[in-house]
């Protein structure tokens, strides 16, 4: 299920959204900036519903925050309807914007627009010199086009989504194998991740992108 994080100091409002979603997403509450940042940082969210207004300052500002590194969808919530204050949040990376007060069912439709535009998205990857399109199938490192099993590729899809963080060994056998563990070992996952790693090498680039996290599993460090 995706994860929606709401960020909307209205606490009524806030559970009148995860009230019209929870149906659909798992929702995360934060009625702060600096709840918003901790939730963000220890879970992977799909998308963001932000106010513009919070208690400890500027959801723009937030959001400005989150572009240094993420592309992740943001909808602003905003009682600002001048013109400058939309252009303002759109240029500051918002996907979408919705005046208050506004309808719940346009929210999930937006919602649900810019999900789907992600998950679009989110089958092509660039990464320095690698370029991955999981919808075609088709990887490179550099010019050099890397012939990548379906194992291999699901195992560098979760790798991927999860960047920055470590994957333990269990939830990578699990997403691999698909739930078809009964007779899948921890060696046969050390023995995919070499290979993901030797195919991922070429003379030009030998960079290491997965890192070993000894007794906890793997991280892509790119």
């Amino acid at each position: 299920m995706k994860q929606i994080l709401i960020v909307e100091d209205d606490q009524k409002l806030n559970q009148g959204i995860k009230l019209a979603l929870r149906n659909e997403y798992a929702c995360l509450q934060a009625f702060s900036i600096q709840s918003a940042r901790e939730i963000k940082k220890a879970n992977q969210i799909d998308l963001i519903v932000l106010d513009v207004n919070l208690p400890d300052g500027s959801g723009i500002d937030f959001l400005t925050e989150i572009r240094q590194t993420s592309q992740v969808p943001v909808i602003l919530l905003t009682v600002n309807k001048m013109e400058m204050d939309i252009v303002t949040g759109l240029e500051s990376g918002a996907n979408d914007y919705i005046t208050k007060p506004f309808s719940l069912m346009v929210l999930r439709a937006k919602i649900g627009v810019w999900l789907r535009e992600k998950a679009r998205l989110d089958q092509k990857i660039r990464i320095g010199e690698y370029y991955f399109d999981f919808e075609k199938m088709e990887f490179h490192n550099g010019s050099q086009m890397l012939d990548l099993s379906k194992t291999e590729q699901r195992l560098l899809r979760c790798l991927i989504e999860n960047r920055g963080r470590n994957v333990s060994r269990t939830q990578l056998i699990d997403t691999v194998w698909q739930g078809d563990t009964e007779y899948v070992d921890e060696h046969a996952l050390t023995v995919a991740i070499n290979r993901l790693r030797n195919k991922l090498k070429n003379p030009q680039n030998a960079v290491e992108c997965i890192k070993t996290v000894y007794g906890i599993g793997y991280i892509w460090i790119l």
